[in-house]
């Protein structure tokens, strides 16, 4: 299977065809459960939006990554359980996060990103009347960062104390909760926050200081102060920002996820079976559903979480078709699944089947919602030392971090050649700046089981730029036009 010199412009247009043709989730998806500073000046306060019993509960957003110790509230009555990235998060969940950082993606590819040592609890996500979609998230402790597009109708919140801050669109905000203050600095929009002293406005690069001891007026200081956390957030927040420019076509109600599946994969021509979207680093051996998690959420029953970094949108959307002589492949059209993603449709040789098969009953009292399914080894792509990262056959982008390594194409023409492909890496670490009760050798981990544990903390640093308690450690990597080595895998 070759990859033409027009993969981007295919990819492209077969995304425009999926952005157009995505129904709302209203309609298929079943109901779920140091600076110049001064007194910052009130103004007059937003309106409230739309009653809450004309509002539809059935949205389902998305965990789009987890590196290290995350735990989420699924809302199942069982506490907190193992995070993993693509599970759904429904209203009322909780993610908290440890030595360990996570992202969730919204429907618009807006994001919110959690800092270690915090908690975020998802108090609202609704559908409004109008079709606009409402999101409100309560931050009891810890740091967020959070990116919006420019999503006209939406309504974004976060809240804190007795403090509710309205992001409007194309802002970029971080909120900080200390033991006695909280700080919110904007880097890009606006927001308005309004609280018991009253309603106040805060501008781009400026930062809000409250006190949550007495509810005075907060203060205003006009600059923005750096954290350890701002460069993960600033290369995660690009990434997205630039292949949502990519997938901004129309105005969708969906296109998280899209992101992910224009990095990782790209459409292709196959004999018999048309246009479909593959992932790099495949063979025509690989199985889409030979890995995975089902997780139960009440009144949804079990949901298929897909353990690969572009699995959201081909899982929830869509038919995947195993054709012969090319291998698995997916193709927009059809509902949206939502939590109902197990009756997905699914085509092999021609015949339509549906599979995985999820579990027959509920978990029990004492049994965990969260299902494993492990049909073969899973392949993942790593570092083989501090020096030099292998590209592994069906690894179908597992371990591969975002953006790091450019258009992987090329990488992938190669590792279906020779099995698995090597290539140099280069780790820098910029100034650190220390503080805020972080540990200092703390690190960001894959999440995943390592042979070569003694490169771990090379490994993860590179992951979405961070590492964690300090600032990003960096990657370099030479494009696969640099003729990188290539060995049979063992």
């Amino acid at each position: 299977m070759h990859i033409s010199s027009g993969t981007i412009t295919a990819t492209l247009s077969a995304l425009v065809l999926i952005v157009i043709t995505l129904p709302a989730q209203e309609t298929t998806a079943p109901p779920t459960q140091t600076s110049t500073s001064d007194i910052a000046s009130p103004v007059t306060a937003a309106q409230d939006s739309a009653p809450a019993h004309a509002n539809s509960k059935v949205r389902i957003v998305r965990l789009s990554e987890v590196k290290g110790a995350v735990q989420l509230d699924r809302n199942t009555g069982r506490g907190f359980e193992e995070a993993m990235p693509n599970l759904p998060i429904v209203e009322q969940a909780r993610l908290q996060t440890g030595q360990g950082v996570a992202e969730v993606e919204f429907e618009d590819n807006s994001t919110l990103r959690i800092a270690p040592d915090s908690l975020v609890e998802f108090s609202q996500l609704e559908l409004l009347p109008s079709g606009a979609k409402a999101s409100t998230m309560t931050i009891q402790r810890g740091m967020v960062y959070a990116s919006l597009v420019n999503t006209k109708g939406n309504e974004f919140t976060l809240t804190f104390n007795q403090q509710k801050v309205q992001l409007q669109p194309s802002s970029h905000v971080r909120l900080q909760l200390l033991p006695t203050e909280a700080k919110l600095a904007v880097m890009e929009g606006s927001a308005l926050v309004d609280g018991p002293s009253g309603t106040t406005e805060i501008g781009k690069k400026k930062t809000l200081t409250f006190d949550l001891a007495n509810q005075h007026q907060p203060v205003e200081a006009k600059n923005v102060a750096s954290e350890p956390f701002d460069s993960w957030d600033h290369n995660n927040a690009d990434y997205h920002k630039t292949f949502a420019s990519l997938s901004a076509f129309g105005n969708s109600p969906y296109s998280y996820g899209v992101s992910d599946m224009l990095y990782y994969g790209s459409f292709v021509n196959t004999s018999g079976c048309g246009s479909m979207w593959r992932p790099y680093f495949v063979s025509t051996a690989w199985d889409p559903f030979a890995n995975g998690t089902w997780a139960w959420y009440q009144g949804a029953g079990y949901s298929w979480v897909s353990p690969y970094p572009w699995g959201w949108m081909p899982f929830h959307y869509g038919n995947w078709v195993s054709c012969a002589g090319a291998g698995w492949g997916w193709q927009p059209g059809g509902a949206w699944y939502g939590l109902s993603n197990g009756l997905a449709s699914t085509t092999v040789n021609g015949q339509p089947v549906h599979r995985p098969a999820a579990p027959i009953k509920p978990p029990v009292s004492g049994q965990s919602t969260l299902v494993r399914v492990s049909l073969k080894p899973l392949a993942a792509s790593d570092f083989a030392s501090h020096e030099s990262f292998v590209f592994r056959n069906d690894s179908a982008g597992l371990g591969i971090p975002r953006g790091n390594f450019g258009k992987l194409n090329g990488f992938s023409d190669q590792v279906v050649h020779h099995g698995s492909v090597s290539t140099p890496v280069y780790l820098s670490s910029p100034s650190t700046p220390s503080g805020g009760g972080r540990p200092e050798n703390a690190r960001l981990d894959s999440g995943r089981p390592s042979a070569a544990e003694h490169s771990a903390s090379e490994r993860s640093s590179i992951s979405s730029g961070s590492s964690i308690g300090r600032s990003a450690n960096t990657v370099s990597a030479p494009t696969a036009g640099s003729a990188p080595g290539s060995s049979r895998p063992h």
